[in-house]
């Protein structure tokens, strides 16, 4: 239903924008204790002493993870720099760096095939995954997530919401434009068999911007996507539709988890970043770097661990 489970996402625009610090996010050997980093477009983030000593003593003595994702996956992670596989910017690039930092440690990110990284985490050729990737019970088997965003199923409208679509009970009766075989397809067909009295009267496309041309040609009345794209496509659609506010599903209908994977019972090194992660939540800068990139509608109020829902 959310990132990195089958679905496509829809190509996001990103500067290209990479946090810089001493000897940079690309690795390298950190002379005695690895100090402040700057990300662009948030500010200075600092370790904190306290949060460090909860490392294993591997990690801290190293002074550096390695950190092994797949590019691109927009806005989670892209390229800083086209051509150049060893520079990396994006939304779990900044909050990877930054919690990181806040332990007192460099970052060493490198690119793998995706169906690769779950695989290398188990070998032990890196420390932790990122990118995007859902907390799933299957990945559970081998990984423990730290869980930093949450994106469920999203509902597109035309500007102004002109039928007044609050949440999904609202799509009873209406004409609603998905991606053919995706998670949000198989959702709305579910609920509309178990709870709406009218059918929701689903049209499938090739691909989700042809749902949403749909949308503005008046085809459909919604369309049904996973919300962190939705983010992205409402901004660049510059007023011409918008996402739906359900307050009772912030996150989206049925929100599955992202997170930072590490391998199943590192159980200190998991709760060193569980910890970092939710500093950055409590002084603020989680919530700039959500920003920066259009997301605050996945944010999460605190950082949890193996919160799956599937």
């Amino acid at each position: 239903m959310t990132t990195r489970m089958g679905g496509v996402a829809v190509a996001v625009s990103l500067t290209a924008l990479m946090a810089t610090a001493c000897g940079g996010s690309g690795g390298g050997e950190p002379e005695g204790d690895f100090g402040p980093v700057s990300i662009e477009g948030v500010g200075t983030v600092g370790p904190d002493s306290e949060l460090a000593e909860g490392l294993p003593a591997h990690i801290r003595d190293a002074g550096v993870v390695s950190v092994a994702t797949n590019a691109p996956y927009e806005p989670f992670i892209a390229f800083a720099e086209e051509g150049d596989q060893d520079s990396f910017t994006g939304l779990d690039h900044d909050l990877m760096v930054a919690a990181s930092a806040r332990l007192g440690l460099d970052t060493d990110f490198q690119q793998q095939p995706f169906d690769g990284l779950v695989p290398g985490l188990q070998a032990g050729r890196y420390d932790v995954i990122v990118g995007g990737i859902t907390d799933n019970r299957e990945r559970q088997d081998v990984a423990s997530f730290v869980d930093y965003t949450a994106s469920g199923t999203g509902i597109l409208v035309s500007h102004g919401n002109p039928l007044d679509i609050a949440s999904i009970a609202d799509l009873c009766g209406l004409r609603v434009g998905v991606q053919q075989a995706s998670r949000q397809e198989e959702i709305l067909e579910g609920y509309a068999e178990d709870e709406c009295a009218e059918p929701i009267e689903i049209t499938s496309y090739p691909e989700n911007p042809q749902a949403v041309t749909a949308l503005s040609a008046g085809m459909v009345d919604a369309v049904g996507a996973t919300q962190v794209n939705l983010v992205e496509t409402a901004a660049s659609l510059e007023g011409e539709a918008e996402l739906v506010v359900d307050p009772d599903h912030p996150n989206g209908y049925l929100a599955s988890p992202n997170g930072f994977g590490f391998l199943k019972g590192e159980e200190e090194l998991v709760e060193a970043y569980r910890s970092s992660v939710q500093s950055l939540m409590d002084d603020g800068t989680y919530t700039e770097i959500l920003a920066k990139w259009g997301q605050e509608p996945i944010a999460l109020d605190e950082a949890t661990v193996n919160q799956a829902i599937d």
